[in-house]
């Protein structure tokens, strides 16, 4: 029977054993699910800094679990490697939410506080991030999602209780740009929101020279997230040629600091990054 995804705004219409756009969710019976469940193509103990997020139980560290597949499509990808591979093209660890609560538990005597999903799009493997973070809160430890916030109201409400912090990618602030990374503005917005009002958020912004470093853009994006709270941060970050974007040069560092001082205009905590 066919099936339509409800995860995200994408809402692929999936047949009998058809993967969605991200690569990690399927029909399963009728039901869409996902197939990446417990696959990890990654397992680190990470400086919570990394995530990033720079005020949430600064000094400590996180057991950082990632997977494959993504629900966008950013030409910049920092991670193309296995945001964009699919089953079968990279060797996986697997592990159940029993296993990974275990260890992290384990690796508390090593200054762990929990677990961060993150390095691919951690959402599209919905189902195994509820069962971990619950396991993980019984535990008395804490989630962290690093994501890129697509993702539809009711399951990020439903969601949110299991997550600590969040660090959400907010590609720009253009409708266009997003329209361009397979995304949708007002998706991201509208999970930045709900997250603040939730747990801890941070918030990145990758710097695409020409693209969406404007000083217009970047003041407009601050000036919302100040709309919601000020104390919000923001890291704003220096991009790299990276996967389909190696035709431009990295973004000037004296840029990056400037945009950061005019978002120091309207927030507390602005953070520069790849600097």
């Amino acid at each position: 029977m066919k099936a339509t995804c409800p995860l995200c705004f994408h809402h692929c219409a999936l047949e009998p054993g058809q993967t969605g756009l991200c690569g990690g969710r399927i029909n399963r019976d009728g039901v869409v699910t996902a197939l990446n469940y417990g696959e990890l193509t990654s397992l680190a103990l990470d400086p919570i800094e990394k995530k990033p997020l720079s005020r949430f139980h600064p000094g400590s560290w996180i057991l950082s679990v990632g997977s494959y597949g993504c629900n966008l499509r950013c030409p910049f990808c920092q991670n193309f490697e296995i945001s964009m591979a699919r089953s079968g093209d990279l060797p996986v660890r697997k592990a159940s939410p029993e296993q990974l609560a275990a260890l992290a538990e384990e690796l508390k005597e090593r200054g762990n506080i929990g677990v961060a999903y993150t390095y691919n799009e951690p959402l599209i493997s919905y189902e195994y991030v509820r069962d971990c973070a619950r396991l993980i809160h019984e535990r008395g430890m804490m989630n962290v999602l690093v994501s890129n916030g697509t993702i539809e109201e009711e399951p990020w409400r439903e969601l949110l209780p299991l997550i600590d912090a969040a660090n959400i990618d907010l590609k720009g602030f253009t409708e266009g740009w997003y329209r361009r990374l397979g995304g949708d503005l007002e998706t991201v917005k509208r999970s930045i929101a709900l997250a603040a009002e939730s747990c801890h958020v941070e918030v990145t912004t990758l710097l695409v020279p020409g693209e969406n470093d404007s000083p217009e853009e970047i003041a407009s994006l601050a000036k919302w997230l100040a709309s919601i709270r000020r104390d919000i941060p923001l890291h704003l970050s220096r991009f790299f040629p990276r996967y389909l974007m190696r035709d431009r040069p990295p973004t000037p560092v004296k840029s990056v600091y400037a945009l950061a001082e005019l978002a120091r205009k309207y927030l507390d905590y602005v953070y520069t990054g790849n600097c």
